[in-house]
């Protein structure tokens, strides 16, 4: 779990006060002790950002200003440290593949109920990433021959080292921030990855997100 404790953090991005209002009281149980931050735009999480640490973002891709994939990728490199999902009414397959592309850890409808919400974050906290049914139905371009037992034995392929590079990379961190909290060199970092998709059977750590989500996969 992030900080290694029951102790999260977490900053709810949303121009609708009433749905992040929902949002606490949902998620007030997450874990034992939780604090929420609040901000209605982009701009206000990276101020706050600046002067908290969080550890998992929750962010809506429809925002004022930077909103969409841009927003997401400009939380992604100035809050690196944490884990960022996507939490919106998008349906569209190709949107979501992009969202994970760009380095959210999972995307949760908002129209889920409360049970899948909080199972979803658990399972994000616990390392593992969480995508809609229908998202990850249909296989990869990659994966065709691919199956679930398949990349179930490929796992147990895999070096502890390798294990934990694909954790942290199955979070949506770039490379750097792996390699800081490995205490490990980039390159080293690539050539985990490098190993992990090869035994995998995928082409980058997007296709690599989707097969754990595939087979449930947490670390």
């Amino acid at each position: 779990m992030c900080n290694g404790a029951s102790f999260v953090n977490v900053l709810l991005v949303d121009d609708h006060e009433l749905f992040r209002s929902g949002l606490k009281f949902l998620l007030a149980d997450l874990v034992e002790n939780i604090s929420f931050f609040e901000a209605p735009s982009c701009a206000v999480a990276i101020e706050l950002a600046a002067k908290s640490k969080f550890d998992i973002v929750l962010l809506d891709l429809h925002l004022p200003g930077v909103s969409g994939l841009d927003a997401l990728a400009l939380l992604r490199e100035r809050i690196e440290e944490a884990i960022i999902v996507v939490v919106s009414a998008e349906e569209d397959r190709g949107v979501i593949h992009q969202i994970i592309e760009a380095g959210a850890a999972g995307y949760i409808p908002k129209a889920s109920s409360h049970a899948i919400m909080m199972a979803a974050l658990r399972l994000v906290l616990a390392g593992g990433v969480y995508l809609p049914a229908h998202t990850i139905a249909a296989k990869l371009p990659s994966q065709e021959s691919s199956t679930e037992n398949s990349h179930q034995t490929a796992i147990k392929n895999l070096t502890e080292r390798q294990i934990a590079t694909l954790r942290i990379a199955m979070q949506g961190k770039a490379n750097k921030v792996i390699a800081r909290e490995l205490n490990i060199s980039e390159a080293t970092v690539k050539a985990h990855l490098s190993s992990v998709f090869r035994v995998l059977g995928v082409r980058n750590r997007t296709e690599a997100v989707f097969a754990a989500a595939k087979i449930g996969l947490y670390l």
